[in-house]
Formats: C-alpha cells, structure tokens, sequence
C-alpha cells in the first residue's frame, strides 16, 4: 500500500479513545507480534469477500505479514465470483427499505444479495461452477483427494478464468494466497455454496466418491499438524474478523492438542486480536471478552489481547494498513 505511511500517521494523531484507541492498541501488538519473530493467522467470518477486503488483505498476504487462514466456504468462493464477475454486482444502497416483493425481484433477477451487495449468479457462481467441476472430476477419475481451498487454487493456477477477470488479480486475497501457497483451513464448507453444488453433483452421480473433497475433520488434523510444525518454530497469534465457526474452529486446536492429544508442550495462542459488532450477552461465543478464552486453555494471562467492537469493513484496512506502514 502506498499510502500506509500517510494511514498510519493519520490514526496516530486522530484516534486516542474508546474503539479508536483499542484499533491502534491491537494494531501496534500486531506489529511488535512480528517484530519479535512471531507469525499472524487469520481467521475471517462474515461477507469479507463480498466486502472487497481482498484490495488490503491481499497486499498483507504478500508483505508475508499473514502466514495462515481459516475462513468460511462463503469468504473462499466469493473471492473468486469477485473477481470473475465485478462488474455484474449490483449495489443496493436502500437495502434496508426493501419489500418482500423487491426481494423477489432480486431473485427473478438471479441476484443473490448480501446486505447492499448482490452477487450475480449466472456471471459468478455458474461460472466458478463449471471451472471447479472440471477438477472435481478430474480428481474423481483419478482417485484424488483435496481439499476445497486446493481445489480453487487449482482452478486459479490453471488460468482457465483469465479471460473472464474483472479486477485486477493482485486484489483477489486467494490469488495472493494461491501464490505463496498458504495454508488456508475452511471448516463448514458444506454449507457454502460450491459446497451445496458439490453435493448435488454427488447425488447427480457425477461426482462417483463424495470423498474426493477432503472433510472439516482431516482439516482439523492438518492444522494441528501444521500448528505444531509453526509454533516449534514461532509463535503464532490469532486476528479474527467476526465470529463463528471460521474462528472457533481454528482457535480450539490447542486445547485440542493439549488435553485431548495429552501434548502440554504444545504453547498457546502468541497474540489475540478479534474486531466484532457482535454483543457480549448471555451464552454468546462471537461476543464473548478475549478472558473467557483462557478457562478453555486458548490464551494465556499474558498472552496480548484486543477487542475492537466495530465494523470490520471500517477496522481491518485501517490495522492493515497500520501493519504495512514502513
């Protein structure tokens, strides 16, 4: 980002309390996470995808300020629809006045809308679809087996949606990814939709071995693999966007590792960080304070932890581009 530097500058001097406080709090412990030879994992909820967050969290990706991610089968394809079909959406500023009716009219339009935004399904689902089930039966024929997040990274590498692009690619976080090959954890796919078109395929009988997509369980698996490999090496901190599986999934790795796999050698989480609009109440997980994480043997009492209670479309550029700043 060429203009971090000005960013940064600009949060320094403007924000000094409340919410506004906590961004560079959490901002700066990002920073000296890294500084002190730590590495970052992402876990991200919500319709960050559909939001764009690629055009900052790509560069992130590449700066190698991002070294793992676990997002929702949601944030995984509409990357790609983003990128194969901009300029299809259809903004819808008054969403909050619409009807019914106007809501079935978005539908007999094929628009999919997700707050103001509405993903268009012949120009982005339709068309990943045809690209990713090329490599399901290709896989399939040949008796392999991958992941989902592989699975578009194959398409990404093949080139087969070039002609298609809209932006450019170095906004797209999973081309970013794809790139550097990073390890990328997507639990839940199932209830994606390329996770609803790949069962459809496989009642189709198309798709002959459901298998051939790899499960949420052996992602468990490789990421407590992969968790154990980093972390004799580093140690890791966790920045969530949102809340939900996307973050609960990853985050329960250590405890998992610690008490059910009998590893008490294996460390907490280095850094906590979550931006969430979700409440602290009663019974909720996505709003709960980063201490209840340590009765579950997630954090530490030392371990640095933030809360920044905003948008995440408003606070996530700003961190950032606070973190890219030189």
């Amino acid at each position: 980002m060429q203009y971090a530097s000005e960013v940064r500058a600009f949060i320094k001097h403007h924000y000094r309390h409340f919410n506004s406080a906590a961004l560079i709090d959490a901002a700066e412990g990002y920073v000296r996470h890294l500084e002190q030879g730590g590495q970052m994992f992402l876990a991200m909820a919500g319709a960050m995808s559909s939001a764009e967050l690629g055009l900052s969290l790509a560069e992130m990706i590449r700066a190698g300020k991002i070294h793992g991610i676990s997002c929702t089968g949601a944030n995984l394809e509409e990357d790609v629809y983003n990128l194969v079909a901009h300029d299809h959406y259809v903004r819808v500023p008054n969403w909050r006045d619409l009807t019914p009716e106007d809501e079935h009219e978005l539908l007999s339009r094929h628009l999919n809308r997700v707050t103001d935004t509405c993903i268009p399904e012949e120009e982005a689902i339709r068309r990943i679809e045809h690209a990713i089930l090329d490599e399901w039966l290709a896989a399939d024929r040949a008796g392999e087996r991958y992941f989902p997040h592989e699975f578009l990274y194959r398409v990404l590498r093949s080139g087969k949606l070039e002609q298609y692009y809209q932006i450019d690619p170095k906004d797209s976080w999973l081309m970013a990814a794809a790139e550097k090959n990073l390890p990328i954890f997507v639990p839940g796919w199932e209830d994606s939709t390329t996770g609803n078109i790949y069962a459809s395929h496989c009642m189709r009988g198309n798709v002959k071995n459901v298998h051939t997509v790899r499960s949420g369980i052996e992602y468990m698996m490789a990421l407590a693999e992969w968790y154990t490999k980093t972390t004799t090496q580093t140690s890791l901190g966790f920045f969530q966007i949102g809340g939900g599986i996307a973050g609960d999934f990853p985050i329960c790795v250590v405890p998992m590792l610690r008490q059910d796999m009998e590893d008490e050698s294996i460390p907490l989480w280095g850094y906590f960080c979550q931006i969430s609009d979700s409440t602290t109440s009663y019974g909720s997980y996505s709003g709960a304070v980063p201490n209840e994480k340590i009765t579950w043997e997630k954090l530490d009492i030392t371990t640095p932890k933030y809360m920044v209670e905003s948008d995440a479309t408003i606070v996530a550029p700003l961190i950032f581009a606070y973190v890219l700043a030189e």
